[in-house]
């Protein structure tokens, strides 16, 4: 199991950023229950533009409601 960097909420979002085999690359794990997705950032994106990819998470997760909401 790959090391844990970081667990957080972003509303009813658990992110769970872990570690991978390459150094400069994270895995990034996120759920709300009902939608899973998970990517890899690099560590300095991780590091540098952390509120932007949080922007992206609870956009894309938003994104999902709607979408499912329309159907």
């Amino acid at each position: 199991m790959s090391k844990e960097v970081e667990s957080y909420k972003l509303g009813n979002i658990q992110v769970i950023i872990t570690e991978t085999d390459d150094p400069n690359r994270l895995h990034v794990d996120c759920n709300d229950g009902n939608f899973h997705s998970e990517f890899t950032v690099r560590r300095y994106e991780f590091d540098n533009y952390k509120r932007h990819m949080n922007q992206k998470i609870t956009t894309a997760y938003k994104g999902q409601y709607e979408d499912k909401d329309s159907a």
